[in-house]
């Protein structure tokens, strides 16, 4: 299951609904857009944004359910990729807000979509550089890395199906077109992976604030996995233990540490220059 695959089921609890201790057991009577929007997109991707959309239409391998579309948008779209592949349903502002959460800023695109092909473990090649996440659920954050991982070349960004973000459509916004062009490998057992991974010859580097050497003196090889662990709680001591090394970031400034998607671009370019000094 691709990480844009889970959205969450109609029906089922989750922030914003109203039943559970203490509430009344009777349904809302205008269902939240969570719901709303699984209950029409069950197992898809929901996308919207000028970025996102136009790189979903760009990519060949993405299956477009459904584009919708204003009269602005569409000229601009037009004007941008020429003949469209998929035949767009005009609509107007308001009716795209509605299938969306609120304040989001669909620039008058929507997409409803097949998730992406996902990679496995097995499959990644001796020359891979990937991201490996634990337990980093904030849409906006995993967007963000999403967008910095496309900028340099990561073949793939894992992470755990029970602790990933749900909001695909907010994590697609945020990734500003990155979706498209870095596929998620899901696995069930974060620390299970990262074994296999060694075994595969993975030097994995797990960030860490306190970690024993810098990140810019570890001896680089390929193929090599970024691991980095959630705001405020880290990496989880499992997860470190499957490490093969424990590196820092030094901060010369009074704060010494990053939000976890600019530790990422930090990290991910200090790698990357390294890796091409070898190459």
């Amino acid at each position: 299951m691709s990480d844009d695959q889970r959205r969450p089921r109609h029906g089922k609890s989750g922030p914003g609904h109203t039943f559970g201790p203490g509430r009344s057991n009777r349904p809302p009577s205008r269902p939240d857009w969570r719901a709303r929007r699984a209950a029409e997109v069950e197992d898809g991707v929901v996308l919207y944004g000028w970025h996102p959309v136009v790189e979903a239409l760009s990519n060949p391998k993405r299956r477009i359910r459904r584009l919708l579309v204003t009269e602005n948008a569409q000229r601009r779209l037009t004007e941008e990729l020429g003949s469209l592949r998929v035949t767009p349903e005009l609509a107007r502002p308001d009716e795209i807000a509605r299938k969306l959460e609120p304040d989001a800023v669909h620039q008058g695109l929507y997409i409803e979509a097949d998730p992406l092909p996902s990679p496995t473990i097995e499959t990644m090649n001796a020359q891979s550089l990937i991201l490996v996440l634990d337990q980093i659920t904030d849409p906006h954050n995993v967007g963000a890395i999403v967008r910095t991982a496309a900028a340099f070349g990561v073949d793939s960004i894992v992470t755990t199906a029970r602790h990933s973000p749900s909001a695909t459509g907010v994590m697609a916004k945020s990734a500003s077109g990155g979706l498209e062009h870095v596929p998620f490998t899901i696995v069930r057992n974060l620390a299970g992976a990262l074994q296999t991974l060694r075994e595969r010859g993975f030097l994995c580097i797990g960030l860490d604030s306190a970690g024993e050497t810098e990140l810019e003196a570890v001896p680089l090889r390929r193929p090599v996995a970024l691991v980095l662990g959630a705001e405020g709680k880290g990496l989880r001591q499992l997860t470190r233990e499957r490490c093969n090394v424990l590196a820092r970031l030094d901060m010369p400034g009074h704060i010494k540490s990053l939000n976890v998607s600019n530790a990422a671009a930090v990290a991910l370019y200090a790698t990357s220059r390294a890796l091409a000094a070898l190459d």
